[in-house]
């Protein structure tokens, strides 16, 4: 039995222009985050081993922005997304059921980056109320290392880590300088940038970062950089 659906157009590998649109989409997510919530989610756990690891803070940040209805400018992370899908190549992810089983039936054509950018996405149209615990899933979902599988399930709709959580408003200048573990107060931006580096990659599980800390520590350490950044722009 199908219970989530997604189909993104994707533009061909030899394509020199980088689009996205969004087709089809069948995402119940009652409850909140819900088949459609895990669809979205293997999707980008499935691709984003594939991405550039520096673009990984990026896409934390699009989440938040998404998450909160932000209007994203265009293009972003190297991609434009779009309405027409003219020229463009359908791909279509789907989580299946047989006898209480959950089966991924997911699209591994073309490049990586664009199936996670169209999974974000689409989580964007979500309903305001179902976007935290959906984009927290996805937010679990961009720092997965393993297959597609059980353990997948258990990574994505298991408890965050409380150490580094941020579901508050938490914005202060102060709290950013403790994450990133500055000692000066007023750090030039090539110092943050550089402290914000090692952090992150510190933090990957690609590098000995714990599976179930990283999305949370990474996603702190990514706002804590816009923090001090921002305040110099």
């Amino acid at each position: 039995m199908l219970v989530a659906e997604l189909e993104l157009f994707l533009s061909r590998p030899v394509a020199p222009t980088r689009r996205v649109a969004l087709g089809v989409a069948d995402l119940p997510t009652d409850p909140a985050p819900g088949w459609g919530g895990i669809l979205l989610g293997a999707v980008v756990a499935s691709r984003v081993a594939d991405v550039d690891l520096d673009l990984l803070p990026d896409l934390f940040h699009l989440t938040r922005q998404l998450e909160a209805g932000e209007r994203i400018p265009q293009p972003r992370l190297r991609h434009r997304l779009q309405q027409d899908r003219i020229g463009l190549t359908s791909h279509r992810h789907r989580l299946l059921l047989s006898d209480g089983d959950v089966r991924f039936d997911l699209d591994d054509r073309g490049r990586a980056g664009p199936h996670v950018l169209g999974a974000l996405y689409a989580a964007g149209r979500l309903a305001v109320r179902d976007r935290p615990a959906v984009f927290g899933l996805l937010r679990r979902a961009l720092v997965w290392q393993g297959e597609v599988g059980p353990a997948l399930l258990a990574h994505l709709t298991g408890e965050r880590a409380s150490g580094w959580s941020m579901d508050g408003d938490v914005r202060t200048r102060a709290w950013a300088i403790t994450v990133l573990g500055l000692a000066d107060d007023r750090p030039e931006p090539a110092v943050v940038q550089r402290r914000f580096r090692e952090l992150v990659r510190a933090a990957h599980p690609d590098h000995g970062g714990r599976v179930d800390e990283a999305a949370s520590r990474i996603d702190a350490l990514s706002r804590a950089r816009r923090i001090l950044l921002d305040e110099r722009a």
